[in-house]
């Protein structure tokens, strides 16, 4: 079935001439991103020739989609808007709360009674704004979208930085904070930076061992985790069209590990048969009529280098496996060179274990492809070394692989099969010893290898690559192992080696479900009541951040400054943390207790200058926020980056955190700071990063003056009484500063509803 099938009928009703329209305003052939960009522009949003990396547009996206961890903050702040409902298909999916501990069936029933009152609210809540609810055991947020929701052509948020999967589909869609979707969803226009624009070719075909996993791992060594921020990745070439739909997804998935805006396959054969297979004919037959628009302009593929900003080009016949890791996704290591690297750098290369599934890699042709290699371990008669895990990334794959009899392959060499749910890729692994911290590695299939990501341990060493891939490491149990070449000693002492994977991209029997796991939203909902009780510690109904007086920020004080990198996760960690998203004040303990203090080297840990002790963060923060004394906190490269999670600008927001000070932001978090109202801003010279000290007061010279474009200027006094004038730059339009200045883009969302 199509979910809402009249809307995007609509929008592809008049898509051809929106799209010549903005080839005669842009004055040029576009990209395929572009294409969609312009179809998809706010009513209100003149129509010129968009400067990519400059210009601030408003968009209209189709739809939004929240997952339960971040839903409950976006829905806390949809409430205080004022509407009756929803102003675009909206769904809300609850998958990541559940933890894997012993396995789907047991650990799913412990989610719903932990988290019973989070899952009520959420469904309560989408019920009274007509808002379609996916429960526990559904399945994960993108794989759910994409059998479900993506379209070719459309435009989406989400409140998850890999909400970009849908790229996959041909969509251009993007992971936002809450306060963006509560913008969207409030019926108001959403803001973006024009993206620049990055092509990459692909030639040949992929063989053998090679999965569409390897290209994003490929493209994350290019391009670092940073190398894609402010721009859109789009995929093309004959390479491009060889791919399965869901491995499309996977590349898309993942290039939110290189900061981008969002990444994008042009539509396809494969896209339409992926269509027609989750039962949405009437889609693909809407998309066939107009296949020749939802791609590049033929000037583009000809001449890529004059139309994109950066072009990349991967021959896929030559490329090779690769391990992502250890602790970043981009330090990209081809297989055959993993010996050599993880023995020269010291890696530890007993393999504990290997894990697949997740948002990235749980479709039907991963799990399909991962089984033939497990498969073998049986057949050849090999123990197999290490633990092995697998995390379907929705009911419907779930049910439809067993049909298949793949989960009794994995279940006959040892694996474990966890919910429908993010799991161990988010932290939500109860993973036995891991509290030990003892120096282990382990390979999965997921997106991120951040320290402590999965497990806890800041000492599990955490490799990504793909299914096929993690699956045969498991079997050998050695990280210097590479399947194309090496043989493994079975039971019986002979050597055999591992055949390559196969596996057909969509099932021959096709898609199978008994509950997928939707529930719709009543037609009317002025009568569903959302309760939120005062003694919940799960829950809290927000209070407005205050607006700003107009006056400098003087005296402030240095909570943190952070050394580093310095991720989402380390500003608001997940695991056992994600139980408080709901309520501001108790997730804001774990307030940057992942950061390291650029003073001593260790977490948690910074001086308070009311009493001169060390402390853990948020209690400093508390301290000087009841003293009535403001804070900022300094960072260092790409600050930001990682998850989407708004937690991290909210934080800082409630416990008194007036700017962040930076080197450079990753693109979601200064978003999220300028909806809270928060000052995020830029050293205009990084090395003033280095005068500032762990004792300075901070003063604001000319915030009063707060205009686009125009610096600011801080005054750091040090403690014997020197001072060092800083200058900082800001990104800031017209529109941004008013949501400082009123405290919060939802504060003035409130006000412009009780003047119309």
């Amino acid at each position: 079935m199509t979910f809402d099938l009249d809307m995007i009928k609509k929008v592809y009703s008049d898509f051809e001439t929106r799209v010549n329209e903005a080839r005669a305003f842009m004055g040029r052939p576009l990209t395929y991103s572009e294409k969609i960009l312009c179809a998809h522009l706010f009513p209100s949003q003149g129509k010129e020739a968009f400067k990519r990396g400059e210009s601030y547009v408003d968009f209209a996206p189709d739809r939004v989609a929240m997952q339960d961890a971040t839903a409950q903050m976006a829905l806390l702040q949809f409430m205080q808007a004022g509407k009756k409902k929803v102003a675009v298909p909206s769904t809300v999916h609850a998958d990541h709360l559940i933890q894997a501990r012993v396995g789907a069936a047991k650990d799913l029933i412990e989610a719903e009674n932990k988290n019973n009152e989070v899952y009520q609210f959420l469904q309560s809540v989408s019920n009274k704004y007509g808002i379609g609810f996916w429960k526990a055991g559904a399945g994960i947020i993108h794989q759910v979208v994409l059998e479900n929701y993506a379209f070719p052509g459309g435009m989406m948020i989400g409140t998850d930085s890999h909400t970009v999967n849908a790229g996959g589909l041909g969509m251009v869609a993007i992971g936002v904070g809450g306060a963006d979707a509560v913008d969207v969803m409030a019926g108001m226009a959403w803001e973006l930076k024009f993206p620049k624009m990055i092509g990459v070719k692909l030639t040949g075909r992929l063989n053998g061992w090679t999965a569409p996993k390897d290209i994003i791992l490929k493209v994350a060594g290019i391009l670092t985790v940073k190398g894609g921020t402010g721009a859109i990745v789009e995929y093309f070439g004959e390479g491009a069209n060889s791919l399965s739909c869901t491995g499309k997804g996977t590349i898309c998935n993942m290039g939110a590990e290189i900061g981008a805006t969002t990444s994008i396959f042009e539509y396809d054969q494969n896209m339409s048969k992926y269509l027609r297979s989750t039962d949405r004919e009437d889609l693909a037959d809407a998309a066939d009529a107009i296949a020749y628009v939802l791609k590049a302009d033929p000037e583009v593929h000809a001449e890529p280098e004059k139309y994109y900003d950066q072009v990349i080009e991967i021959n896929l016949d030559t490329l090779e496996p690769y391990l992502n890791g250890p602790f970043t996704p981009d330090l990209a290591t081809p297989i055959s060179q993993m010996k050599e690297i993880a023995e020269k750098n010291g890696w530890p290369t007993k393999i504990e274990v290997g894990l697949i599934g997740s948002c990235t890699n749980s479709s039907y042709e991963d799990i399909a492809r991962a089984a033939s290699v497990a498969k073998q371990a049986k057949e050849k008669n090999l123990e197999v070394k290490a633990e092995y895990t697998i995390t379907p990334g929705s009911e419907q794959v779930r049910f439809t692989v067993e049909r298949d009899g793949f989960l009794k392959t994995f279940d006959e060499i040892g694996g474990k099969v966890f919910a429908n749910a993010c799991g161990p890729c988010i932290g939500q692994w109860a993973r036995e010893g891991a509290e030990k911290q003892e120096k282990n590695t382990i390979v999965h299939s997921f997106n991120r290898n951040f320290s402590k990501r999965a497990d806890g341990n800041p000492n599990t060493y955490a490799f990504v690559g793909s299914p096929e891939l993690v699956t045969a490491m498991a079997i050998a149990g050695d990280l210097r192992f590479n399947p194309l070449t090496d043989k493994l000693k079975n039971k019986n002492g002979e050597e055999v080696m591992l055949d390559e994977p196969s596996g057909d991209d969509l099932p021959k029997l096709g898609f199978d479900v008994d509950d997928p796991g939707y529930i719709a939203p009543a037609e009317d909902g002025s009568n569903v009541e959302v309760i939120v009780s005062p003694t919940s510690d799960r829950l809290q109904l927000l209070e407005e951040f205050p607006a700003w007086d107009g006056l400098n920020i003087t005296g402030a004080r240095l909570l943190i400054k952070a050394y580093g990198k310095c991720t989402t996760d380390h500003i608001s960690m997940a695991g056992p943390w994600l139980k408080y998203r709901g309520h501001l004040d108790n997730i804001s303990n774990n307030m940057l207790i992942g950061a390291v203090n650029a003073f001593n080297m260790e977490t948690n840990n910074v001086k308070n200058e009311l009493d001169g002790q060390y402390k853990p963060v948020p209690d400093s923060a508390r301290q000087y926020k009841a003293a009535g004394i403001p804070t900022i906190v300094v960072g260092d490269e790409n600050y930001g980056e990682g998850s989407s999670r708004e937690h991290a600008a909210m934080e800082p927001r409630h416990l008194g955190v007036r700017a962040v000070l930076v080197k450079s932001f990753a693109r979601i978090h200064e978003t999220n700071l300028k909806k809270q109202g928060m000052l995020g801003i830029t050293f205009a010279n990084k090395d003033d990063y280095d005068k500032i000290m762990e004792d300075d007061t901070i003063n604001f010279l000319d915030l009063d003056q707060f205009a686009p474009g125009k610096q600011l200027t801080l005054e750091f006094v040090h403690a014997d009484g020197t001072k060092d004038i800083i200058m900082a730059n800001h990104t800031y339009n017209a529109g941004q500063i008013a949501w400082f200045k009123a405290g919060s883009a939802l504060n003035l969302i409130k006000a412009m509803e009780k003047e119309g």
